[in-house]
């Protein structure tokens, strides 16, 4: 029976690959700098950010010691939550359980290297008021907040296989990263498109955001849903297998594989250059402000280091086509 289980996963895999579209970009022609920052800016003070407070800064950590109103039950998605209102009147999403850290923990890398994230912060102990049959003064579990963007607006989502970045080196970059943390749940589903709410004169100021990151830090698991913030089975997903024909071979069974098809080692070793130059204080503080305890995030962090150092070793591999900057 184990077998014929197997078997018939192995059929499924193939056939949603197979039926997956192929990747396409929507540009017309190549695209500028200018056009780039919406997915992706180079981080000109990378070793200086603040992975403690993250995109949000300091200023918009959620305050301690107050009741958050409750507005609906958010029953969308793997994890449970809320959507809430801060004592300031300012909206935030709530999300529970083992999603929470890994989240702010992947949210904080992906920010650190230039792509565009919207505040979030982990938050141990909070209390919520205002929702049927919850006792105002009982503490709630710990949980992830994200903030809306100041200035922008939710757009919709946005494809991964139809967009203006496919074949460009920081889509290409972004691909890898998630591999590399193990976000086995690519789908567009978890892509937000953010929009400017005023615009005055031009187009509008947009970021293309992957902004559900909680399937990160476990294991893929062919077309059955994956693990996650589980760091024995994170330690057992490898990253790389390989190079062939001159792209990337990665050690990936989710529903996605053809995304990474056409993957370059220079691909891959302008990532992971990137994330070889944050600090250990940087690392640090991202596993803090996700409110990993000590064998957590020695676990996590020794596999994140194992798996930039794999990427990076690929920097004398002859790759079958390049990618546009």
């Amino acid at each position: 029976m184990r077998v014929a289980v197997t078997s018939a996963a192995s059929v499924l895999v193939a056939v949603a690959v197979a039926c997956a579209p192929a990747l396409r970009s929507t540009a017309v022609r190549p695209l500028t700098g200018a056009e780039i920052a919406h997915l992706w800016q180079e981080p000109a003070d990378l070793e200086a950010r603040d992975l403690f407070h993250g995109a949000g800064g300091v200023e918009h950590v959620p305050p301690p010691g107050v009741a958050w109103r409750f507005k609906s039950v958010d029953t969308t998605g793997f994890s449970r939550g809320y959507d809430v209102v801060g004592p300031d009147g300012r909206d935030w999403d709530v999300k529970l359980g083992v999603e929470a850290q890994t989240e702010v923990l992947a949210s904080r890398i992906l920010w650190a290297v230039g792509y565009h994230q919207p505040p979030t912060y982990f938050v141990i102990q909070w209390r919520l008021q205002d929702a049927p049959g919850i006792d105002a003064s009982h503490p709630q579990p710990s949980a992830r907040f994200r903030a809306d963007v100041a200035g922008m607006k939710s757009a919709g989502e946005w494809s991964w296989e139809e967009n203006p970045f496919v074949g460009t080196r920081p889509f290409q970059g972004l691909l890898v990263l998630n591999l590399l943390l193990s976000n086995w749940d690519l789908k567009g589903t978890n892509n937000r498109l953010y929009e400017s709410v005023d615009v005055t004169e031009g187009a509008p100021q947009r970021w293309f955001v992957v902004r559900d990151l909680g399937a990160t830090f476990g294991k893929s698991r062919g077309y059955f849903p994956g693990t996650r913030n589980n760091p024995r089975d994170y330690e057992r997903q490898e990253f790389i297998t390989g190079v062939r024909n001159g792209y990337v071979q990665f050690a990936y069974s989710g529903r996605h594989k053809r995304l990474l098809e056409r993957i370059t080692p220079a691909d891959a070793v302008w990532i992971c250059e990137r994330l070889d130059r944050l600090t250990d204080r940087q690392w640090n503080d991202a596993f803090r402000a996700a409110g990993y305890v000590e064998d957590a995030r020695v676990r996590i962090l020794t596999t994140l280091e194992r798996h930039i150092t794999q990427g990076l070793a690929l920097a004398d591999r002859p790759a079958a086509g390049a990618s546009t900057p």
